[in-house]
């Protein structure tokens, strides 16, 4: 036996257990780093993709998410766009493997309530729909308020400007029992 391809058969035993060892502290360290990404980050990781959510009452909504908060998102869809809470969702679907992290600190702050305020402010029209509810058709009306856990809900038939006279149903709705909120104008507007 030649000294020489004995030395090279040891140093290819010796570099293949060094490859070994660096590709499992590679792994090692991505399980690592994965346990610190929040759903958050994943959300807006996929920020332009056609996704799917899919929420604990049976709905699902489809569309391009455009927008990744501290606690809730938004799709738009053809006609619509909707704001779902992240505690709403049971799973999503069509996501990026891509995390990424929200820089700003105030953004980070915003949460579901900083949205529906502006909903409320605006005047939008929306159509609210509450987790275990069997009714598909959702709530239409126009938000009023919009307290620390919940908002008031003016209740509207569709297409209806202001409700008769003095006469209007207000549905006071906690932030936890909504599923989503759809806006009833076109999407980006």
């Amino acid at each position: 036996m030649r000294w020489d391809a004995l030395f090279e058969d040891m140093e290819g035993q010796l570099a293949g257990r060094q490859r070994l060892e660096f590709e499992a502290e590679i792994a090692e360290r991505a399980l690592v780093d994965s346990a610190g990404v929040e759903l958050a980050d994943r959300l807006r990781g996929s920020l332009g993709l056609s996704i799917r959510v899919q929420l604990s009452s049976g709905r699902a909504f489809e569309g391009v998410l455009s927008h990744a908060g501290s606690e809730a998102l938004v799709l738009d869809e053809p006609q619509h766009q909707v704001l779902v809470p992240y505690a709403a969702a049971a799973y999503y679907g069509g996501l990026s493997r891509v995390a990424v992290s929200e820089p700003s600190v105030v953004r980070r702050r915003l949460g579901l309530g900083s949205a529906l305020r502006g909903l409320a402010r605006n005047r939008a029209p929306v159509t609210i729909f509450v987790a275990h509810d069997g009714a598909d058709a959702g709530l239409y009306g126009v938000i009023d308020t919009v307290g620390r856990d919940f908002l008031d809900l003016a209740v509207r038939r569709e297409g209806e400007e202001r409700p008769p006279g003095n006469a209007r149903q207000v549905l006071a709705i906690p932030f936890g029992a909504l599923a989503g909120i759809r806006s009833v104008g076109a999407a980006g507007g």
